[in-house]
């Protein structure tokens, strides 16, 4: 006997015990119970031992490939919010290089600091 099963049925319900909705569902349960048993007894005591080790072990296999994707996008997100960063920080030291040749421009300095040097061609 199964140690899911109960041991004992219940009694059986009278046909005036509970409506018939109840008295359908109590014999469905029931016959679902005995067909459980009978499968039961059909296969060898220890598939049951085994089948419970291969749903364990299918279940942790899917575990380790679910951690590790997980780890994979991790990384990919660190390394995606690093690059990110960096962009950012060199996006802003471009503009503030901008500016300042700008400002250097509107001063009329040829920017001799800098080493560049400013040459305008006539048509």
């Amino acid at each position: 006997m199964s140690e899911d099963m109960n041991p004992a049925p219940e009694e059986p319900l009278g046909e005036e015990d509970g409506t018939p909705l109840e008295q359908f569902i109590f014999h469905q349960r029931r016959g679902l119970e005995e067909f459980g048993k009978a499968m039961e007894s059909l296969l060898p005591p220890r598939f049951k031992e085994h089948t419970q080790a291969a749903g364990t072990e299918f279940a942790t296999g899917f575990r380790v490939l679910i951690d590790a994707a997980i780890d994979e996008i991790k990384k990919a997100s660190e390394m995606e919010d690093h690059d990110a960063r960096g962009e950012a920080e060199h996006e802003a030291q471009a503009r503030a290089n901008l500016s300042a040749e700008e400002a250097e421009d509107a001063s009329g300095d040829t920017g001799s600091k800098s080493g560049k040097i400013r040459v305008e061609l006539d048509d």
